[in-house]
C-alpha cells in the first residue's frame, strides 16, 4: 500500500492562519482622537463661573461660552466619535 503525502504550499499555510490586527483602520483612530480632543475642549470650556462667596451671585455662569459654545462642542465631539466608529474607509460601494 502506498503512502499518500499531501503537499501544501507555503501560501496555503499562510492563508489558513487568522489575521490578527486592529479593529479599525488608521483613519478611524485619527478621527477618534479628534473627537476626544473636541470633547475635552468642550468640557474645559464649561468649567468655572462659580463664586467663592455664597452670598454673591456671579453672572459669568450664564455667559455664551458656558451656555452655548461648550454644549455645541460636546455634541459635535460625540457625533465625530460615532462617525469614527461607523465609518469604514476600506470598503467601496458598488453600484
Amino acid at each position: 500500500m502506498e503512502k499518500k503525502t499531501i503537499v501544501t504550499s507555503k501560501k496555503a499555510k499562510e492563508e489558513e492562519k487568522p489575521q490578527a490586527g486592529f479593529a479599525f483602520e488608521r483613519q478611524n483612530y485619527i478621527l477618534m482622537v479628534i473627537g476626544i480632543v473636541v470633547l475635552i475642549i468642550g468640557f474645559l470650556l464649561m468649567i468655572g463661573g462659580g463664586s467663592d462667596d455664597p452670598q454673591v451671585f456671579n453672572y459669568d455662569l450664564f455667559n455664551f461660552r458656558r451656555l452655548t459654545l461648550s454644549p455645541i462642542l460636546i455634541i459635535a465631539g460625540f457625533i465625530i466619535e460615532i462617525f469614527a466608529i461607523m465609518w469604514n474607509p476600506g470598503k467601496k460601494v458598488k453600484k
